[in-house]
């Protein structure tokens, strides 16, 4: 599927909006394929829901200490493409769900597009069994601390599909915002990137490369979009 760059549809909105929340930029900033098992940490990452009509839950997923252990690398063998249907009734989605512990989250490379940035947020299924997303993921920039960096991102709108995944697939959500230095809000370099997938609360920790990201000020809205089939746009 081919992830469309937001600049063409928002550059206006952008140009003018009050912060939602901070998250990546810059051209040519190499692919953080960092990941870790499920964690709890001080930041905050909404569990997603799998309705991209619905708005982002209200509550959170917060946590106790951030957990200290190193990400993990990339996968040795890319993962094979997965397969997305528009179709899944509530109680398949419930038995077929990807768990948290079943996924290894990363984020590819920025392609970034007249004053755009956006990041592929990447689930692969590191179980045994085929599983399924849905919808959006959750997301939060944290510090060294654990504490969370701006608010939490809003939503694209687009029809979620139902992306199965057998083990060694991956599906990608898109991660965008106005480049700081194009719009002038204001900036934090985070240490990492919090993950929820769909309806899960648990999430997965990616330590952060992709530079400065907005937090606060105008064009610093950061928006995600529904997982897709796939690694990259």
């Amino acid at each position: 599927m081919v992830y469309t760059p937001r600049s063409a549809r928002r550059g206006a909105l952008f140009a003018g909006s009050v912060a939602v929340l901070g998250l990546l930029t810059a051209c040519g900033t190499g692919q953080t394929v960092h990941s870790s098992s499920p964690m709890t940490s001080s930041g905050t990452a909404a569990p997603a829901t799998g309705d991209s009509s619905a708005p982002a839950p209200s509550d959170t997923a917060t946590t106790s200490s951030p957990a200290s252990s190193a990400p993990t690398g990339a996968p040795s063998t890319a993962p094979t493409r997965a397969t997305a249907t528009s179709g899944g009734g509530t109680t398949a989605a419930a038995s077929t769900r990807c768990h948290t512990s079943e996924l290894r989250a990363s984020v590819g490379r920025n392609d970034p597009g007249a004053g755009q940035e956006n990041f592929p947020v990447v689930l692969t299924n590191t179980s045994g069994r085929t599983c399924t997303v849905r919808g959006f993921p959750g997301a939060a920039f944290v510090n060294a601390s654990g504490g969370q960096l701006g608010p939490n991102p809003g939503r694209e709108s687009g029809s979620s599909t139902t992306v199965t995944l057998k083990p060694g697939q991956s599906a990608w959500a898109g991660l965008t915002f106005s480049n700081p230095g194009v719009s002038g809000a204001k900036t934090t370099k985070p240490a990492a990137l919090l993950i929820t997938p769909p309806d899960e609360r648990d999430h997965l920790k990616v330590t952060w490369t992709g530079g400065e990201v907005p937090v606060s000020g105008n064009s610093s809205a950061v928006f995600l979009t529904v997982f897709s089939p796939g690694t990259a746009p």
